[in-house]
């Protein structure tokens, strides 16, 4: 073996079980969960980069006893069972090494201690470096000067990792590798349940190493320890001492070899590791492929061809078969066109635009072909022709329908949508994670074949790669179109997904493309009063605590309140004193400066996001196009995004008023209706709770028929305060509120709460009944299901972490109740955007916050658009109980709310 040769041995259940705790929970399309794998390999990069070794192995026990179990039975007794979340990992990590060439070393009758142990010195007494990397202090027995013992360590998120020659081991523990096991066998291990001599601790034993320097001549010296306790205990426990001794020895003569041709560190990056990487979803480790390995597309590529001009292009489009389902993909970098390609499945071509064209042409153009260059408007009438006569199969749709017809959705099928159906859970979805999740392909994605460029720089710079990448996504959408309908059948969401979710998508569409009017000047006139106001917060608030500090520092408030102003409640954390915002509530009562550091925030929030934040997505046009998304929230609800429309504050009356700035263009009002209580009816319709049906049959406040019933009071003398508790209850019931979070909300003691809410179901045994249902059947089937089909997955509640399985349970409670109202709310939303049209009336769905929809109305249509806003709501559903709407309208949308 030639000299300076370097070999890395690795711990494998160690640095698994220590990356388990260090990473995060991650969990993969399948609901595999991954964090210890993902960990265990970060570790492994950051050694490899540093160490670039000649040779690598993968040490694992096995699970069978070993002959520290055959001399001491209790050996590891103390030990806890592995987690399921973690067992599970242990296969997919053995799995993965093996994908990447990486020699795995494990033997029945062995611990992966002794295999590192007998491989490191053999590897030293060949003339080699070895570093060895564990999470496990016992190997600190290994090192020498040869051997250096690698400890990771997560700190604030990063990992560290700590060296031990033996110098190091000296400094740390002052006694060397050798003397390390005396130590241990005096003091013991909990963790491996090594019992070691009763009332010797680590201080002692490193007193008594340091001293006597070994086990022997401790006990050669045993009488002249003066602490009679100790001495006492050494001497009645040799025997015990000599066995800790040979338990914490680790072996370094075992007969284990390893075939250094074999564990050359090299070839890691192979076409099977990176379906397993795409598997498990590590994309940003997937950088790490080196370009034109690993991408297993089969033939796909060979399909591919790249139209040298626009009429071969337009020649192909007039190829496709009338009703025949092509896939198609349209390359958008931001709301600029680059590139489009379709996908036969036989045969997939692309044409990229010249960029010099793509920037003439408008997001918010009325038409397809209402401008810009001539060649690529008779593109876009051809793809709007093909629409019109195939089915077309796309990656986010939404982004698509400037393109094609829209008098028709159900010839579109969108696999973003349908992936996000099947598997809700996810943050986000691409190309290359449906493809290999579906399609079982491999096939590059944005980030390797572009890193960081944008579209339109890869388009310029990498014009052959940003070809494949326009065929891939229209090849994927072709190819995968007909797989996920299949899916979505098996799982009975085929019809949710045809007349809800892409019937939506093109109301979406609209929706974003209309806008809303935003006056620039009255949101600045808004954001100057909040700096008047912040102002004068600040300076009250600095008078009141004798010191002038930044109210925005966490620390520095802390410091005030806590340490200057000495008020009760402080919880200090590793950076300061915790401030967040129930922190402070509770405070407020006692100390009025804590009300002002509240509204202080409020408004500097207000400030912040909205008046500066809204200012910035006004366009030309003076509107804001929002972005509703429909495949984010696990429950189904609509989001928007840049900017967020939804979360614009109501409790306040400051907040209400920032939607004073939000107009109808000229000739309109806004028209704003809001479902009542839909989650509650919800709740009535799916328990069938008589007692609750009846309840909204009487047709009079409902929290107040409830606080009644629950509180024996007669209605008329049911006081404000119970109305109020009874509301809590109500609500709190939809989202699976617990007695503990319920006395939180009302300030009462947690046994309080639970006589409440006991009240409650005694009151509704339906909804009891239900709620109980709900769980057991989420426990038994994995998932729970709205009154319309839709799914939603719930890992939690098979995981071994007791507040994961409450958390699963609450899910499972409220998520069909949520889940229907949004789909009720949807189900509304395509009606009347419908109508709208079909009266051939000029007034336009504009908005969606929640349970709220805002039509901008043209001032002749009031009464039309009055009754297909009412009715349409109303009407979406058929349930045990009516549902109600209230209805407003106004010159902006703080008088239609």
């Amino acid at each position: 073996m030639a000299e300076h040769k370097k070999l890395v041995l690795i711990d494998g259940h160690s640095i698994l079980h220590r990356a388990f705790y260090g990473v995060p929970d991650l969990s993969n399309a399948q609901g595999l969960h991954t964090n210890a794998v993902y960990g265990f390999l970060n570790i492994m990069f950051k050694i490899l980069e540093e160490e670039k070794p000649d040779f690598l192995a993968v040490a694992f026990d096995v699970h069978a006893p070993t002959f520290r179990h055959q001399m001491y039975e209790a050996y590891k007794g103390t030990r806890k069972p592995m987690p399921e979340e973690l067992i599970e990992q242990l296969p997919v990590m053995k799995n993965v090494l093996q994908a990447m060439n990486i020699v795995i070393v494990e033997k029945a009758g062995l611990e992966a201690d002794d295999i590192l142990g007998t491989l490191a010195k053999k590897a030293a007494a060949d003339g080699m470096e070895v570093s060895l990397v564990s999470g496990d202090r016992d190997l600190l027995q290994i090192s020498d000067e040869h051997i250096k013992i690698r400890i990771p360590k997560t700190k604030s998120g990063r990992t560290e990792v700590e060296d031990y020659y033996p110098e190091d081991v000296a400094a740390v523990y002052q006694v060397t590798p050798v003397q390390f096991i005396d130590l241990k066998a005096l003091m013991g291990d909990t963790s491996d349940n090594i019992p070691g001599v009763p009332k010797v601790g680590q201080k002692t034993a490193t007193e008594l190493m340091v001293k006597y320097g070994s086990l022997e001549n401790i006990y050669a010296h045993v009488e002249e320890i003066s602490k009679k306790s100790i001495r006492e205990s050494l001497i009645e426990n040799r025997r015990l001492a000599d066995l800790s001794r040979v338990l914490a020895t680790i072996k370094t003569d075992s007969d284990v070899s390893l075939d250094y041709e074999a564990a050359k560190a090299e070839d890691f990056f192979t076409p099977e590791a990176y379906e397993l990487f795409k598997k498990l979803e590590f994309k940003n480790m997937l950088g790490r492929f080196g370009s034109g390995k690993a991408k297993k597309a089969g033939d796909v590529t060979r399909t591919f061809s790249k139209a040298k001009d626009q009429k071969e292009f337009l020649k192909q489009l007039k190829k496709v078969a009338d009703g025949q389902r092509v896939g198609l993909f349209v390359a958008l970098d931001g709301n600029t066109p680059l590139g489009a390609a379709i996908s036969t499945m036989e045969e997939t071509v692309m044409y990229a635009l010249p960029i010099e064209q793509n920037v003439q042409l408008s997001f918010f153009e009325e038409t397809v072909c209402g401008g810009g260059d001539a060649d690529t408007a008779q593109l876009y009438r051809e793809l709007e022709a093909l629409s019109g006569r195939a089915g077309i199969a796309a990656f986010d749709i939404k982004g698509q329908y400037r393109y094609l017809k829209k008098d028709n959705t159900d010839r579109y099928f969108d696999i973003l949508i349908a992936a996000y159906l099947l598997n809700p859970l996810k943050s986000d979805y691409d190309l290359e994670t449906i493809a290999s999740e579906h399609l079982k392909m491999i096939i590059p994605g944005r980030v390797e074949s572009f890193g960081k460029k944008k579209l339109t720089e890869a388009a310029a710079e990498l014009p052959d790669k940003f070809a494949e990448y326009c065929c891939y996504g229209a090849y994927v959408s072709a190819a995968a179109a007909d797989v996920l309908e299949k899916k979505l059948a098996e799982t009975g969401m085929d019809k949710l997904m045809r007349e809800m979710e892409m019937p939506l998508s093109l109301v979406l569409y609209d929706m974003e493309r209309e806008g809303v009017e935003v006056r620039r000047e009255e949101l600045k006139a808004y954001g100057d009063a909040l700096v008047a106001g912040i102002e004068e917060l600040e300076k009250a608030i600095h008078s009141q605590t004798g010191v002038e500090f930044n109210i925005n520092s966490p620390k520095q408030l802390g410091e005030v309140l806590f340490d200057t102003m000495k008020l009760p409640g402080g919880k200090k954390t590793k950076t300061g004193y915790s401030t967040a915002a129930d922190v402070l509530e509770k405070l407020a009562q006692e100390a009025p400066v804590v009300k002002d550091i509240l509204e202080y925030r409020q408004l500097t929030k207000l400030k912040s996001t909205y008046a500066d934040g809204l200012a910035a997505y006004i366009g030309e046009d003076q509107r804001i196009h929002t972005n509703f998304n429909q495949t984010i929230t696990a429950t189904g609800r609509i989001s928007s995004t840049e900017p967020n429309l939804q979360n614009i504050p109501m409790r306040m009356e400051l907040g209400r008023r920032i939607r004073k700035v939000f107009v109808p263009k000229e000739g309109c009002i806004f028209m704003d209706a809001d479902y009542s209580q839909i989650e509650l009816r919800v709740l009535a319709h799916m328990s069938g709770d008589e007692q609750l049906i009846e309840a909204y049959h009487m047709d009079q406040d409902i929290h107040r028929i409830t606080a009644a019933k629950v509180f024996h009071t007669p209605f008329e003398e049911v006081t404000d305060l119970q109305r109020r508790n009874a509301k809590a209850v109500n609500f709190g019931i939809v989202y699976g509120i617990s007695s503990f979070g319920l006395s939180q909300d009302l300030s009462i003691s947690k046994k309080e709460a639970a006589e409440y809410i006991e009240q409650y179901f005694a009151t509704y045994p339906g909804v009891k009944e239900f709620l109980d249902r709900l769980v057991s059947d989420a426990k038994a089937k994995g998932y729970i299901t709205t009154m319309f089909g839709r799914r939603r997955p719930i890992p939690e509640l098979s995981s071994s972490n007791f507040m994961q399985r409450s958390f699963g349970e609450r899910v499972a409670m409220n998520s069909p109740i949520q889940g229907s109202a949004a789909d009720i709310i949807k189900i509304a939303m395509i009606a009347v955007w419908k109508a709208l049209r079909e009266q051939g009336l000029k007034s336009r769905l504009i908005l969606q916050v929640h349970d709220e929809l805002v039509i901008e109305t043209y001032r002749e249509e009031e009464d039309q658009v009055r009754q297909i806003l009412t009715e349409k709501m109303i009407n979406a559903a058929e349930l045990a109980v009516m549902l109600e709407v209230d209805l407003h309208t106004g010159e902006n949308w703080y008088e239609a709310k």
